[in-house]
C-alpha cells in the first residue's frame, strides 16, 4: 500500500512538472509576439492622423507603409481619420500622446498641427503639408525642430509653372479659387499664386467654404465670373473635387489642379507628383528615427522630388479645350 501511494504521488509530480513547462513556454511566446515578431525583433507602434479620406492622402499613406515594410520593421498602425473636423483631429493626437505610440504619422497640416499640439517628445513625421515653416510646424526645412519633421506637398516651382501656362496658353483673365479659409495651407497657396500672377494681368477671384457640402455651391458661384479654375492641394475642397468637375465640364471652363491624383480623377492639368512618392519618403525619414539611426532634429524638411506637367485628354474635351502640339512634347497625356 505504501508503495503504491509513493508510486502514485510521483507520477503526479512528473505529471505537473511537465505542463508546468510547456504553460512557461507558452507564455514566454506570448511575451515576444507583444513586442516583437520574433526573437530579437521589435514590433513599433506608428499612431497615423489623417484629416479627411482623398485620394491624395490616402496615397501619400500607401507609401509611407510601403517604404517601412520595404525596411523590414514590424509595425502595427492605428489609422485614425478626423473626418475633417479639428475637434476630432485634436483628440485622436491627444490619444495617441496618451497611449505613448513610438511615433505619430501626421498626414496633412492640421493632423500635425494637432499631433504638435499633443506632444513635444513623440517623434511626428509629417507628410502632405504645404507650408510647414508658416503652419508654425517647424524652425526651418534644414533644422526642423526636436520632435518633428517630413516631407512637404509643394515644389517650389509647381505654383508658378502653373501660373504661367494658364497666363501663355488659356484666354482670359479672371481665375477662380476655392478654398477653406480656415486652412494655414491653403491661405499660404493663394498667396503664392498672387505673387506669381505679378507680372501678368492674371487675377484671383475667391470663393472661400467651410465643408465639403459647401464646394459646389462656391463653384457654381465662379460661373460668368472667371475665365478658369484653379483648385490647389486644399483638403476640404479636393475631397469633394467632382463638384468643382461636373461645374467646369458642364460650363467649359479650364479646371487647373493642385497635384496629379486630381489629373486622374477629372481636372484638366496640373503640375505635381505622386503623393505616394512623398509618403515613402516620410516612411523612409520615419524607418530611420524607429531603429536609431538618426534623430528626428537631425532630419532636414523635404521637397517633393520629381515634378511633371500631366494633362487629362478627356478632361479638355469635356471643357472644350483644345491640346496643342507643344503640350504633348512637354507633358504626360492621359487618355
Amino acid at each position: 500500500m505504501k508503495k503504491g501511494w509513493k508510486l502514485g504521488m510521483g507520477m503526479m509530480l512528473a505529471g505537473f512538472l511537465a505542463l508546468s513547462g510547456c504553460g512557461n513556454n507558452d507564455n514566454a511566446t506570448e511575451g515576444s509576439g507583444g513586442d516583437s515578431g520574433s526573437e530579437g525583433e521589435k514590433t513599433y507602434k506608428i499612431g497615423v492622423t489623417q484629416i479627411v479620406e482623398h485620394q491624395s492622402l490616402d496615397s501619400a499613406l500607401e507609401g509611407f507603409q510601403a517604404a517601412l515594410e520595404e525596411k523590414g520593421l514590424n509595425v502595427e498602425y492605428d489609422i485614425q481619420n478626423a473626418q475633417n473636423d479639428q475637434n476630432n483631429n485634436q483628440t485622436i493626437a491627444n490619444n495617441f500622446a496618451g497611449d505613448g505610440v513610438d511615433l505619430i504619422f501626421a498626414n496633412s497640416t492640421p493632423s500635425a498641427q494637432g499631433a504638435l499640439n499633443a506632444t513635444k517628445e513623440i517623434p511626428i513625421v509629417f507628410t502632405s503639408v504645404t507650408d510647414p515653416v508658416g503652419s508654425g510646424l517647424v524652425k526651418s526645412f534644414e533644422e526642423p525642430g526636436a520632435n518633428i519633421t517630413g516631407t512637404t506637398d509643394t515644389h517650389p516651382d509647381a505654383i508658378p509653372n502653373t501660373v504661367k501656362f494658364i497666363d501663355e496658353n488659356i484666354d482670359g483673365n479672371k481665375v477662380g479659387m476655392i478654398y477653406n479659409s480656415g486652412e494655414s495651407n491653403s491661405v499660404a497657396q493663394i498667396d503664392l499664386v498672387k505673387e506669381a500672377m505679378k507680372g501678368t494681368d492674371l487675377e484671383v477671384v475667391e470663393a472661400s467654404v467651410s465643408t465639403s457640402a459647401e464646394v459646389k455651391q462656391a463653384t457654381e458661384s465662379l460661373v460668368g465670373k472667371v475665365d478658369s479654375l484653379y483648385v490647389i492641394t486644399d483638403n476640404t475642397v479636393v475631397s469633394a473635387l467632382e463638384s468643382v468637375i461636373d461645374v467646369a465640364s458642364d460650363k467649359d471652363i479650364p479646371l487647373f489642379v493642385g497635384e496629379l491624383d486630381s489629373v486622374k480623377r477629372g481636372g484638366f492639368a496640373a503640375y505635381g507628383f505622386d503623393y505616394y512618392d512623398i509618403g515613402f519618403e516620410a516612411g523612409e525619414m520615419a524607418a530611420s528615427i524607429l531603429t536609431g539611426e538618426k534623430k528626428v532634429s537631425e532630419i532636414p524638411v523635404q521637397y517633393p522630388q520629381n515634378l511633371k506637367l500631366q494633362i487629362n485628354a478627356k478632361a479638355a474635351k469635356d471643357m472644350g479645350i483644345e491640346i496643342k502640339e507643344e503640350w504633348k512634347e512637354a507633358a504626360e497625356i492621359l487618355e
